[in-house]
């Protein structure tokens, strides 16, 4: 079980980042609790999807994009073109967030502009992904993702015996109104990650049993993959509620400016459990997004270069690798390019990442749900009458958001 233990780990490092320390705590600090519904839909409608990478490559052996590929070239196509685009402006995005919270580390004082701090960020990350292969980067993710929920889970308990007191006059601000729907959207597409991040722990199985020589059977490798899913969850609903119980009612607001945010996400954990803790929380929020960065760094570089190989022949491995680095140079290279000359801005930085990551979700949600229903699937695990449900009803939420921003966007 312990060999088979990984990819979904890994998986929950690359979604506990940008959504639960920005969109979350954003959530619980301007609505307070009003989106915590949302929030459980959100998971629930993209569960099946995320779980399809795993299952699939526990049923067949490969992985789902070597399913895309029998499925015929077009669907393998449409997920490269797609996720070429989430993947260039999210890793900026999350390497943006890093950088940002590296200003409580002491870097404040050296004036390093944040396009250039997130050009170091990239750099370090992807010199340890090229160097340290996947065991580096799995051993990273299960001490950052430990060491952050247990900080949570302590300022959390702590808020809510102690919880804000709201200005006098206070009126909660209603996100059910169109005037919110940008939000929303924001909010939902990061939450818990990228629909095309299920694609990675499929890619990360055959690594992790090449380092333990164990091919995880379908128990574990379920097993795997909600231990990671179930704790993304609660960490989502957890950064909600410190954005509730600390931010909201108060005068404050919660800031996207890059030194704003870094010190004020530090503060909700300090007033909570008091100014003794600074840096043990500046250090774990900032590892935390650091290994996000550092599992999307290989995630989307990963997925691009099996793309590559798979155009051309059905077996990728014994090419990847020099692919995959390639991959990961070109992406240090956009996080500079993107956050130096487009989008300086974290908050407009997150605002395209989020709003593509969420009009993207129905076409990514699609080619993985006909993936595992595909013939060559052994049927006893191809979805049951209740993940059927559950994948149309969630390709349907994805629709039925995306034209209604597109109306709110474009004719609002």
């Amino acid at each position: 079980m312990m060999k088979a233990i990984g990819p979904g780990i890994l998986m929950a490092g690359a979604a506990i980042g940008g959504s639960h320390l920005v969109s979350s705590t954003q959530a619980g600090a301007r609505y307070g609790w009003a989106l915590l519904g949302l929030l459980l839909l959100a998971n629930l409608f993209k569960y099946p999807f995320f779980l399809y990478g795993e299952r699939y490559t526990a049923a067949t052996g490969e992985t789902i994009l070597h399913g895309f590929r029998r499925m015929g070239k077009p669907y393998l196509l449409a997920f490269f073109g797609l996720n070429l685009v989430n993947a260039f402006l999210n890793i900026a995005g999350v390497a943006m967030i890093t950088a940002s919270l590296s200003l409580n580390l002491g870097l404040r004082g050296l004036g390093i502009p944040l396009p250039e701090l997130s050009l170091m960020v990239a750099s370090i990350c992807a010199v340890v992904i090229i160097v340290g292969h996947y065991r580096m980067l799995d051993k990273i993710a299960k001490v950052v993702i430990l060491l952050l929920a247990f900080s949570t889970c302590i300022a959390v308990f702590a808020a809510a015996f102690t919880p804000s007191v709201a200005a006098e006059g206070f009126v909660s601000e209603s996100p059910w109104d169109l005037a919110a729907l940008g939000f929303i959207i924001l909010f939902m597409g990061w939450m818990p990650a990228p629909i095309d991040v299920a694609v990675w722990p499929s890619l990360w199985m055959p690594a992790r049993q090449r380092e333990t020589g164990h091919r995880a059977t379908m128990g574990q490798a379920m097993v795997d993959f909600h231990i990671g899913y179930i704790a993304t969850v609660v960490l989502a609903v957890f950064f909600l509620a410190l954005g509730a119980l600390v931010i909201h009612g108060t005068d404050q607001e919660f800031s996207m400016a890059s030194a704003a945010f870094a010190s004020q996400l530090v503060d909700l954990y300090t007033d909570s459990i008091g100014s003794w803790a600074y840096w043990i929380i500046a250090i774990a929020a900032f590892t935390a997004m650091f290994s996000t960065t550092l599992t999307c760094i290989d995630g989307w570089p990963r997925s691009l270069a099996t793309c590559c190989t798979l155009f051309k022949r059905d077996n990728p491995s014994a090419n990847l690798r020099p692919i995959h680095i390639t991959w990961i140079v070109l992406s240090v290279i956009a996080t500079y390019v993107i956050t130096k000359f487009y989008l300086q801005s974290l908050g407009q930085m997150l605002e395209v990442a989020m709003v593509i990551s969420f009009l993207t979700s129905p076409a990514f949600a699609y080619i993985n749900y006909r993936a595992i229903c595909s013939p060559w699937v052994d049927e006893r695990f191809r979805p049951g009458p209740i993940l059927h449900a559950l994948s149309w009803a969630g390709m349907a939420f994805f629709i039925g958001f995306t034209g209604l921003f597109l109306w709110w966007f474009f004719w609002m």
